[in-house]
């Protein structure tokens, strides 16, 4: 794979577009846990409820995060095929920070929807 003109100017924010996508986000918290076949991860990126990621966008997401080394594919020569995905060691560790960034965002939503309305009444008020 080529390497892209953004790549070249900025490596830093596109390894954090990739960590903090929708469903980049959803990944690496999914496989803190334990390693998920693709399906499986698929559901249970669902279940965090609205609209599920496809097949495509969750195939394009693993394969980010694999290339960027955060995720390993263990693809077993069995029939029917058997693909495992899990966490590398830096993959872990950027989990454990976006969780937590999670974890904040849970806790403080309270806070941060007063803030808005009091700044949406401003707003509306000049």
């Amino acid at each position: 794979m080529a390497v892209s003109e953004s790549e070249t100017l900025c490596p830093y924010r596109l390894v954090l577009e990739h960590v903090t996508s929708r469903w980049g986000v959803l990944v690496l918290i999914e496989l803190l846990d334990r390693p998920y076949r693709f399906s499986e991860l698929r559901r249970a990126i669902g279940a965090y409820g609205g609209r599920g990621v496809s097949e495509k966008m969750l195939t394009q997401t693993l394969q980010t995060l694999e290339r960027d080394g955060l995720v390993h594919r263990d693809a077993k020569p069995v029939i029917p095929p058997r693909v495992d995905y899990s966490l590398t060691g830096l993959g872990r560790e950027a989990a454990e920070q976006v969780r937590a960034l999670s974890q904040w965002t849970r806790d403080r939503m309270d806070d941060v929807e007063k803030a808005r309305r009091t700044y949406d009444e401003t707003r509306a008020a000049s």
